[in-house]
């Protein structure tokens, strides 16, 4: 059976490096693993997002609508913008955290209100302040894999082998606040 993972965020929160931990991991356990990432306007604050399926075996990258069995989200309103490809029975976890689109900065728009309620009204929702957990570590570039803990609660895949997944794809120097990150994210969901 193949698993569907979506992650979304912005440019620079770190999607991709948290998708390449999570992907490292599952081929280490032997999984067919596909990825696709996609950086849109990346540079600038826009989008990103990475797909990534495994399982025996994995014939595509591509997630349809519909499809995913979890959904990540770095930012409250790209969960909004990438909740339908949510499976029904799906998760989403939510980092409460806004960053504005450029038309909220240059006041066109206001930040949508009600994102979460809207969100725990479509599906089960798991919503934690991972950006704030990661400035309380003392590095808020942790983030990400704060995130990457939580979905791996939240999927039960705790057994892989994490540190070495994040030893291989973080500057060494950045290791140990990198396992402590995944940790605190882990324990967050119960």
């Amino acid at each position: 059976m193949v698993k569907n993972i979506l992650l979304v965020g912005v440019g620079g929160q770190g999607t991709i490096l948290a998708s390449k931990i999570l992907s490292q991991a599952l081929l280490d356990a032997g999984f067919d693993v596909k990825m696709s990432e996609v950086h849109g306007m990346a540079q600038r604050g826009g989008s990103v997002t990475t797909q990534i399926r495994y399982g025996d075996k994995v014939y595509s990258p591509i997630i349809g609508k519909g499809e995913a069995d979890i959904v990540v989200s770095f930012e409250k309103m790209e969960a909004i913008r990438w909740i339908e490809y949510l499976k029904k029975g799906g998760k989403i976890v939510v980092n409460d955290y806004e960053i504005p689109s450029a038309p909220i900065l240059m006041g066109n728009v206001a930040y949508p209100d009600g994102i979460l309620e809207e969100l725990q009204e479509k599906a089960d929702a798991i919503v934690l302040d991972a950006t704030n957990i990661a400035r309380e570590l003392g590095n808020i570039k942790t983030m990400n894999v704060v995130l990457l803990g939580a979905l791996v609660k939240a999927m039960g895949l705790e057994d892989l082998n994490w540190d070495k997944a994040i030893k291989e794809n973080v500057k060494e120097n950045l290791v140990d606040i990198n396992v402590i990150a995944f940790t605190k994210g882990l324990s967050y969901i119960q």
